[in-house]
Formats: C-alpha cells, structure tokens, sequence
C-alpha cells in the first residue's frame, strides 16, 4: 500500500521548512451517512515528525481536525540530504510512516 502522507522538506540555510498532506478521512463520529447512520469516529491521534533521533513536531489532535490534514512548519538544525522521518496513529490503531529527504 502507498503511504498516505506526502512530504516536502526544504533546507534555506539553517532552517528547514516542512509542508505535509496527509490522506486521511477524519471522521469526527457526529456526521451521519446518506442513510442516517452515525459514521464511527475514525480520526489520526498523534503525528510525529523526527530529524536525527529527535522530535521537531508532534501534535496531539482529536475529531476536530479537517479530512486530509496539510501540516506546515520550519525547525531549525536540518541539512540537505537528511531523513525526516514521519508518522502517525490513529484512533483505530492503524499507523502509516515514511522517510523524506530534506532538499
């Protein structure tokens, strides 16, 4: 299976800007199908970004958070080539990781 999360990291000096999208429905369990039934909860709990061993961001979300989250942040410390390793679980259990080179 392809990973659901699509990555671009790029370096400027000592700062590395970060931007993901990640596939993921984000149901909030209070929205009903065509045919009035309570679509169950089914959203992403924690996402974490990593570069060298260490956590640059994590964030801690709930039902609230839109359908196909896009994520955007900048950290300092990361160099051209190197990993930024991503991944997230959610409230079902399922999990989804990849590893982005930083440009």
């Amino acid at each position: 299976m392809a990973s659901t999360i699509r990555v671009r990291a790029t370096s400027n000096g000592d700062i590395t800007e970060v931007q993901a999208l990640i596939q993921h429905p984000m149901d909030s369990g209070f929205v009903k199908d065509a045919q009035g039934a309570v679509i169950p909860a089914h959203f992403i709990r924690e996402l974490t970004f990593e570069h060298d061993g260490k956590a640059v961001f994590v964030a801690d979300w709930g039902p609230a958070v839109s359908k196909d989250p896009y994520v955007k942040f900048s950290f300092k410390g990361g160099k051209k080539g190197d990993d930024l390793e991503i991944g997230w679980v959610d409230n079902k259990g399922a999990t989804d990781a990849t590893v982005a080179k930083i440009s």
